[in-house]
C-alpha cells in the first residue's frame, strides 16, 4: 500500500528521473572547467608536505653519529614485522648503538607507527616514495640506506614536534 501511494506522489519528471539526471550533469560540467591538478610525472615531481609519510630513514647527526640508541621499540610495534635492530656496546654518551639496522621495504606498509614510538626521534618518515627494485634483496635496507642528515629532515622533525 505504501508503495503505490509513494508512485502517486512523484510527478511524471519524478519518474523519468529527470531532476536527478539535470544534478548529475551540472556536477559533471562543474568539475569539467576546474583547473587540471594531474602532474605530468615523471617530468613534473610531487612535492610531498612535512606530513607526508614516505620511506622511513634514521635520522644522522651532524656529527656522523644516528640517533637511534637501539631500544627496539620500533621493531616490537611495526605490525608487518619488517624492521629488524641488532644493539652493540659502545663507550659514547648514549652507551648503546645499533650494529645493524635493517628494514624490508617490502614488507613495510608505511604506517609510521616506527616513527610514533621511537623517544630519541631518531626514525622519520621521509618524503621519498620512488621505491624501485630489481631483486628481493635489493629491498632490505640497511644503515648505508636509510641514514639521512638532519638537515635533509628539518621539516619533518619540526611537524612532528609540533604534535608531541
Amino acid at each position: 500500500m505504501s508503495v503505490k501511494k509513494r508512485e502517486k506522489d512523484l510527478s511524471i519528471l519524478g519518474k523519468l528521473y529527470i531532476p536527478e539526471i539535470a544534478k548529475g550533469m551540472a556536477l559533471t560540467l562543474k568539475n569539467m572547467f576546474r583547473p587540471n591538478v594531474t602532474l605530468q610525472y615523471p617530468e613534473v615531481k610531487f612535492e610531498p608536505p612535512a606530513s607526508y609519510r614516505g620511506r622511513p630513514v634514521l635520522v644522522q647527526e651532524k656529527n656522523g653519529v644516528e640517533r637511534c640508541v637501539a631500544c627496539g621499540l620500533c621493531s616490537r610495534v611495526c605490525p608487518a614485522l619488517a624492521i629488524e635492530v641488532q644493539a652493540g656496546e659502545t663507550t659514547a654518551e648514549k652507551e648503546r648503538y645499533p650494529e645493524r639496522f635493517e628494514i624490508n621495504m617490502l614488507r613495510c606498509i608505511f604506517c609510521g607507527f616506527c616513527e610514533e614510538v621511537c623517544p630519541e626521534e631518531a626514525i622519520v618518515m621521509s618524503k621519498d616514495y620512488e621505491l624501485v627494485f630489481q631483486k628481493r634483496s635489493d629491498a632490505i635496507y640497511g644503515k648505508d640506506k636509510l641514514l639521512v642528515p638532519v638537515d635533509n629532515l628539518r621539516d619533518r622533525l619540526e611537524f612532528l614536534r609540533r604534535f608531541k
